[in-house]
């Protein structure tokens, strides 16, 4: 029996095998990607997106039935990547994907990723090469993966958008842990847009 594997992109700073990967190998599965420490982050970030590019053009990753899994930052990894590729033919879960620039007037805290207006401006001039099966989940009150913006993604590109009530960036292990169940469930059955 061979073991089910996925392609999981963490957020800033990220492991493989912790967080949420830890998550992903207890339910069984081999864990591929790319973790955002170390090496990796010696790269520029046109560097680091043309390494995912790479990496999802292999025939493991490049067909119908591949997973990827991103959390926050590596979602727009993901993304940035996207750019540079036809869309992506697998299924894809992002947990609070950042989609570019977010600042929190309350606490005063910012982030600016690098080419933060990029993604959205190539998405809203309908030019974004859209993953076909593409689920998004974000918490109601999460300022780093806003809600309005996300839902203007998924609007936008017909991925398929779930604002969980009363959660912020972190959604929880018992916010993720069912969505992830089911998330796995249904990856071997595709249900293209």
């Amino acid at each position: 029996m061979t073991t089910a594997s996925i392609y999981y992109l963490p957020g800033a700073r990220g492991e493989l095998h912790t967080g949420l990967g830890e998550g992903l190998t207890q339910r069984g599965l081999q864990i591929h990607g790319r973790a955002t420490v170390g090496e990796f982050r010696q790269y520029s970030f046109d560097d680091q997106a043309a390494l995912i590019a790479h990496d999802l053009q292999q025939p493991q990753w490049w067909n119908p039935t591949a997973r990827v899994i991103t959390n926050s930052y590596g979602g727009y990894l993901f993304l940035n990547a996207q750019l540079r590729l036809p869309p992506y033919p697998g299924q894809i879960l992002m947990l609070s994907p950042i989609l570019g620039g977010f600042a929190d007037e309350q606490t005063g805290k910012s982030f600016i990723p690098p080419y933060a207006d990029r993604l959205m401006r190539v998405v809203r001039a309908g030019e974004f090469p859209a993953p076909r099966r593409l689920q998004i989940h974000t918490g109601s009150i999460d300022w780093q993966s806003p809600p309005d913006l996300v839902t203007e993604f998924a609007r936008l590109t017909g991925a398929s958008v779930t604002i969980a009530p009363g959660r912020g960036h972190m959604l929880g292990k018992d916010y993720v842990g069912p969505v992830l169940d089911a998330w796995l469930s249904n990856s071997n059955h595709p249900n293209d847009r």
